[in-house]
């Protein structure tokens, strides 16, 4: 079962829209059966077993064992993985994209560049599993408690320094072999609630 599945269809993000599809999706971290699911969510056996064969249908969900009880068969199917994030090429033209956006610094912009970054990252690990290797990748995740709002124009202004000297010094245009990153790194205020994390 995979951390996080990416779903680029169109059809898969609706079916995993449906509420009694994502609280069945939800339900089946484990092998289950549809009776055990039919108890737990509070619908007739026949539905759920409607939604079951959509869900596969879509690859959301797939059988982990077949049990013979007599003459009849038991199957006990399992998500494909424990969460999924829908990516904007389910959205097709209407996809967000960075490079219709005019203004650089606006949330809508920030907004882009996450969603490139999904649609971009489902594209690579499709092609990595298929293959069999690994997707090389690097995640910084921080949280910087400001004490004002000149103190974070500075922390801008350095880090922007920063990473341009980084990528001078390590960006080789005609090295035979190499390979292109994007790096985006972003900024926006936490949200009310969220657990704090530790600056590293």
């Amino acid at each position: 079962m995979l951390d996080v599945a990416v779903i680029e269809e169109p059809a898969a993000a609706a079916v995993t829209l449906d509420p009694k599809r994502a609280r069945l999706l939800a339900e089946m971290a484990e092998p289950v059966s549809a009776a055990t699911l039919a108890v737990r969510v509070g619908l007739p056996r026949q539905k759920v077993n409607y939604h079951l064969r959509t869900l596969e249908k879509h690859g959301l969900a797939r059988v982990a064992e077949e049990r013979r009880w007599g003459g009849l068969t038991e199957r006990r199917l399992v998500a494909t993985a424990r969460s999924y994030v829908v990516s904007p090429a389910a959205l097709g033209p209407l996809a967000s994209d960075p490079g219709r956006t005019r203004d650089r610094l606006s949330a809508g912009y920030l907004v882009a560049l996450a969603a490139r970054a999904v649609r971009e990252l489902s594209q690579l690990l499709r092609r990595a599993g298929q293959t069999g290797k690994r997707l090389a990748t690097l995640s910084i995740d921080t949280e910087i408690r400001f004490s004002s709002a000149e103190a974070r124009a500075r922390f801008s202004n350095e880090l922007l320094a920063a990473v341009g000297d980084l990528a001078r010094r390590y960006h080789d245009e005609s090295a035979p072999g190499g390979r292109r990153h994007r790096l985006v790194v972003v900024a926006y205020p936490t949200p009310a609630g969220a657990p704090a994390k530790e600056a590293s």
